[in-house]
């Protein structure tokens, strides 16, 4: 068997990972990467044509696996899923910090049209989801939304673009704000969408 190449795009996407998450996305040159990664000019040319590729690629790579296990969750419950925008915060802060800087601050408009239309395709299986959820929930999408995608990053924001590690109870106090929102006018909270306890159970 040959032996892997030493600078493949997932290692090459790392560098630039970290490049975003400390300085921006302005950090993000080919020039930087290949420096961050220890790897010559020419392995990042090789794997991005031009900066909007590899820009493109971070953007896409790091939404792909927030949205994976954000899925997951929301086929549990809404609120689980309003919580594992917090844990994944936590627990991985340089993706969360491309996350909530947004595509266009990737430089969005000028991705080729392949990455633009998996953009489009990954927000497509969010609001179907989303759209889903409010089904099952029987409440507008629009409140769904706001619980699950608008108040948990209202609550990571800040710290994590202060450089700052999001609060450790942000997560239980997004949990309550997500059941409330999403409480029927008068009866409880719906069975499958309870604040999960202290071990996310």
């Amino acid at each position: 068997m040959g032996r892997p190449p030493a600078h493949d795009p997932d290692s090459l996407l790392d560098a630039a990972l970290s490049l975003a998450a400390g300085s921006g996305p302005a950090a993000v040159t080919m020039a930087a990467v290949a420096r961050r990664a220890g790897a010559p000019s020419g392995s990042v040319y090789h794997r991005f044509a031009k900066r909007p590729d590899l820009l493109s690629a971070l953007w896409l790579r790091t939404v792909s696996r927030f949205q994976d296990d954000f899925l997951a969750a929301l086929d549990t419950s809404a609120v689980a899923a309003a919580r594992h925008v917090v844990e994944f915060s936590r627990a991985r802060p340089d993706e969360a910090r491309v996350l909530v800087r947004g595509a266009r601050d990737f430089g969005e408009p000028d991705w080729d049209a392949t990455a633009r239309d998996e953009l489009r395709r990954l927000n497509r299986r969010v609001e179907a989801a989303l759209g889903a959820a409010a089904v099952r929930l029987a409440c507008d999408v629009e409140r769904v939304v706001l619980a699950t995608v608008d108040l948990p990053l209202a609550a990571v924001r800040r710290p994590l673009l202060a450089g700052d590690d999001v609060p450790e109870t942000t997560a239980a106090l997004v949990s309550e704000g997500a059941a409330a929102l999403l409480r029927p006018s008068e009866a409880g909270p719906a069975m499958d969408d309870k604040p999960p306890g202290p071990s996310g159970d």
